[in-house]
């Protein structure tokens, strides 16, 4: 601990370890430490700015929309008015200068009346948000299955097919939040479940709960790591050339080795203490949100075909080659796009014990993530589907991204403006980071249920798994989610339709661990159940029992053939998956778990 000595210079406090230096400046003394501090308080804002960054990346929409005159008068009045946004924001910093930054001003001065509201509503990006909608990250999960949703319904099946996954989404969510308010605890469902089903029930609520839920985080972390190195293999096959280029194509065994890469980042980074996580999922928030709005906007402006509005709200893909002809059929396959990027939001819940007045902003972070996700994931969509020209040339294996449709648009979209796709890999570079901070923060939410389920005894080896560091981080929890994660996706060695297979754990088991404290809040919980500060009222059994069909819906939709007629290479795994999940955690709990699982240890008042 450093020991301190009042300087003669009123307000300074110097170092006893540490020899101070001072310059004269005017007609004062200046610390040159605080002039350090000061340059490394500007160093972090310009570097954020980047003007490298910015007028590289955005030179060629300069040159196309007024060129030189654009650029060199543009930019001095966008300057002098952007200097006086940060005029009225400096003087309020001098007034109010504290982390908290934009939204701490406003709480104070909107005054106590309506300083809450204004706090809330600048200053959302906490981490506690950060991290759920990091977790579901639009960029990711439509992304990744723009594929299916092209083939599956198309544009009708992307567009309206993500407002109903949306809606029903958001009355699960709902639904989470009012029993988050209520318990608000790491141990998140299964604690839920254990609380609501009752005393003769919670343990084998709460174990059944916690290993789908458990499971079905190590799937998403699988799915969305995986997912990233497939596309860093796409970003390497296109800036070498192209498929029909001659470009790089890695093998599989060169995408597992670089999954393992990331997966060993992701360890590393929530191996840092909780203020670094903090930042990095506040982060990955804001990287998320800006890159949708500036892919959103950009590939369609810089597109020289673009698709009209009535094909992008009306044209109806049947062409999906997989021998299915009924639209509805069709429609509810192009649903798992959707559905599958709208998962993760339980984040909020794991991260409520690191959360302050976790009651309310533990399903504040779940209701945020889940509506600005829909607000601006259409809207991600939209942008993306105006660009779409020639669908089965998109979803053509022969194609320069090897069938990587997302990809493919990007590349042509600024091939077809400027003779070449360097635009286009830049931006599945942004789609990448937003893929890769999706993976970070569910290594989070993963290491945490770990943490809570081995506290409580239910994990083999728990005395392990439950231990935290000096920076009270569950490190043990975070290497164990990685190891099991890159384990999972070593079935893709194998067989592309066993990792599938397990990766649909994923979509489904995680629903059903969402599912089952919902059930149980509205029948054995119905009369019981002791609301917290967020709660829906009398509406609250009506929208719990939505929530619980809806997954039922999706449960069985989800496990319908995708193809016929019917082959090892084309039955759809989905329902073997869960079902040997289900066997497993049954059996185990039948044989063994039952006689010594006594349910979640009570780690906050009932």
């Amino acid at each position: 601990m450093r020991k301190f000595r009042r300087s003669s210079v009123p307000g300074w406090h110097l170092c006893k370890y540490e020899k101070f230096h001072y310059c004269l400046i005017s007609n004062g003394l200046y610390k040159r430490g605080a002039l350090c501090r000061a340059i490394a308080n500007f160093s972090v804002t310009f570097s954020i700015i980047s003007v490298l960054t910015g007028l590289t990346t955005m030179y060629s929409t300069g040159l196309t929309y007024g060129g030189p005159l654009t650029m060199v008068y543009g930019w001095p009045l966008i300057g002098a008015l952007t200097l006086l946004v940060g005029l009225s924001m400096a003087e309020i910093c001098s007034a109010f200068p504290t982390s908290g930054g934009l939204y701490f001003w406003s709480a104070k001065l909107c005054g106590s009346e309506w300083g809450p509201f204004a706090s809330w509503l600048t200053g959302w990006v906490i981490s506690n948000f950060a991290f759920s909608f990091s977790i579901i990250s639009v960029l990711t999960g439509v992304t990744t299955l723009y594929n299916t949703g092209l083939n599956y319904g198309g544009p009708v099946s992307c567009t309206y097919g993500w407002l109903v996954a949306g809606a029903f989404t958001m009355l699960v969510g709902l639904s989470m939040a009012e029993i988050c308010s209520s318990y608000p605890t790491s141990g998140g469902l299964y604690y839920w479940s254990a609380k609501l089903a009752g005393p003769g029930w919670a343990p084998f609520a709460s174990w059944i709960t916690g290993w789908f839920n458990i499971v079905g985080q190590w799937a998403v972390t699988t799915s969305v790591d995986f997912s990233l190195a497939e596309l860093i293999q796409v970003i390497i096959l296109l800036s070498t050339g192209g498929k029909n280029g001659g470009g790089y194509q890695a093998s599989k065994y060169v995408v597992i080795g670089i999954h393992g890469g990331i997966l060993l980042l992701h360890a590393i980074i929530n191996s840092l203490q909780i203020s670094w996580l903090s930042f990095f999922g506040q982060l990955a928030a804001g990287w998320n949100i800006v890159g949708v709005f500036v892919l959103m906007i950009l590939i369609p402006c810089v597109a020289t075909e673009r698709a009209s509005a009535k094909f992008v709200f009306t044209y109806f893909n049947t062409d999906n080659g997989d021998g299915i002809n009924n639209k509805l059929y069709i429609f509810v396959l192009g649903l798992l796009m959707s559905q599958y990027t709208l998962t993760g939001y339980d984040a909020s819940a794991h991260m409520t014990e690191e959360t302050k007045h976790a009651d309310k902003n533990g399903p504040r972070g779940i209701i945020s993530s889940i509506g600005i996700s829909i607000i601006v994931g259409w809207g991600y969509i939209l942008g993306i589907t105006f660009a779409v020209t020639d669908i089965s040339s998109l979803l053509d294996e022969n194609n320069d991204a090897g069938g990587y449709a997302i990809a493919e648009i990007f590349y042509q979209v600024f091939k077809s403006r400027y003779g070449n796709g360097v635009g286009g890999i830049i931006c599945l570079g942004v789609v990448a980071v937003a893929i890769f901070f999706c993976g970070m923060s569910s290594v989070t939410s993963n290491s945490r249920m770990a943490y809570a389920f081995s506290r409580d005894g239910a994990m083999p080896f728990s005395s392990v798994w439950h231990k935290v560091n000096k920076q009270e981080v569950p490190i043990n929890a975070v290497w164990l989610s990685a190891f099991i994660s890159f384990c999972m996706a070593l079935t893709s060695l194998g067989s592309l339709v066993a990792f599938q297979a397990m990766v649909s754990i994923a979509t489904i088991g995680l629903y059903i661990a969402y599912a089952l404290p919902i059930f149980f809040r509205v029948t054995l919980a119905r009369k019981s159940f002791v609301p917290g500060p967020f709660n829906l009222g009398r509406y609250g059994i009506l929208v719990g029992w939505i929530a619980v069909l809806w997954v039922v819906t999706i449960s069985i939709l989800f496990s319908l053939p995708v193809a016929y007629p019917i082959t090892n290479e084309t039955l759809n795994y989905t329902p073997v998956a869960v079902g040997c999940l289900l066997i497993l955690v049954v059996s185990s709990w039948i044989f063994s778990a039952r006689h010594w699982f006594k349910g979640p240890v009570t780690n906050i008042n009932s």
